[in-house]
């Protein structure tokens, strides 16, 4: 099973963003992009890769001994960029150090179930050159790849980036409760990806 770890906002957040980028969607360059579906959007906090079956319980465990020491926090769906001249992203802001320490825990706990790289999901990926190069984000788009004039084509792709990511980046969505980490399976036939929750952690409550 192709697996990864994340934080799933809640219907109204996603809602939010839906309603914020609409309009987006009918600027210049974003036509060139494929559009993730609202189903599809969340934070991840590591990429697994395949996981064999058998696997499932330990990973499970250690997942859920990651959720009972690390607490509920405070977010909210905000601003927008660009990883280089293919992705598209929603940006988060509020409790941020503690959705990263969650993700530190989680890379830690997962590190023997993956040789992959963390902070990206099922094709996503984040910055790299920090030791742990983690950046909470939701993938809204990404560009195909293009072959001939290379240079040119980043150039224009980028350009094209960086004016979606400007009209969306004045959004500030409301504010919602990171209260469970989720064990997802990712499904990539039929050129789609398809993503599904196999297991839910509620994370501590400290309140």
């Amino acid at each position: 099973m192709r697996l990864f770890v994340a934080v799933l906002p809640p219907v109204e957040a996603l809602q939010g963003l839906s309603d914020a980028v609409a309009p987006v969607r009918g600027l210049p360059g974003a036509d060139r992009l494929r559009w993730t579906a609202v189903e599809g959007w969340h934070l991840t906090l590591a990429f697994l890769g395949e996981v064999p079956a058998e696997r499932l319980p330990e990973l499970e465990a250690a997942l859920a001994a990651v959720a009972a020491v690390h607490p509920v926090h405070r977010l909210r769906i905000a601003g927008s960029g660009r990883f280089g001249d293919r992705v598209l992203w929603a940006g988060v802001e509020g409790q941020t150090r503690a959705i990263r320490r969650l993700a530190e825990a989680v890379a830690e706990a997962t590190a023997g179930f993956t040789g992959e790289s963390i902070g990206g999901s099922a094709g996503e990926s984040a910055g790299k050159g920090d030791a742990f190069a983690f950046h909470p984000h939701l993938t809204l788009a990404r560009a195909g790849s293009s072959r001939g004039h290379r240079r040119a084509v980043q150039r224009v792709a980028a350009a094209e980036l960086d004016g979606l990511a400007a009209a969306l980046a004045p959004y500030r969505g409301p504010e919602w409760a990171a209260a469970g980490l989720h064990l997802m399976r990712s499904d990539l036939s039929g050129g789609f990806a398809h993503y599904e929750s196999l297991r839910s952690w509620a994370l501590a409550d400290r309140g």
